[in-house]
């Protein structure tokens, strides 16, 4: 599945971050928080849930999570002020925001199937349509 938000698409079988046609380089922590936040995205995820789903329950610091989140808003172009993409919830924990179109695959020649999905209290978004770049096609040589 790959999820496209603003100019930015998180493939999640190759495990990539990408702005534009630029690969984001990101800790795999970050990637998996990405991933959980924007799958969870209709609900506010606590912050035992994060740590539960990406550290395995582990012991970790309250600076270690805050870090990987500020990380993960540096990553999609967000902050801890405008929270544009991912937001924070008092007391509660995180959730994604943003708008979100969802590529059920891509294909080498580009081609796509996709679905629109849009964040609850997410701004509407212009989303351009995708579809299979047709063929090119050559006219049948005539006698001559």
């Amino acid at each position: 599945m790959i999820y496209l938000f603003e100019d930015h698409s998180l493939d999640a079988e190759r495990r990539e971050l990408r702005r534009g046609n630029e690969v984001v380089a990101v800790e795999p922590q970050v990637f998996d928080i990405l991933q959980y936040l924007i799958e969870n995205r209709g609900r506010v995820v606590s912050k035992d849930d994060l740590l539960a789903r990406i550290w395995s329950g582990r012991i970790v610091s309250e600076s270690t999570l805050s870090s990987r989140i500020t990380a993960l808003r540096h990553a999609v172009g967000d902050n801890g002020a405008q929270q544009r993409v991912i937001r924070t919830v008092a007391r509660k924990g995180f959730r994604f925001v943003g708008a979100v179109r969802e590529v059920a695959g891509l294909d080498v020649a580009g081609s796509t199937s996709s679905t629109s999905v849009q964040a609850k209290d997410a701004a509407p978004a212009a989303t351009a349509e995708c579809r299979p770049t047709p063929a090119a096609t050559t006219p049948a040589a005539g006698p001559g």
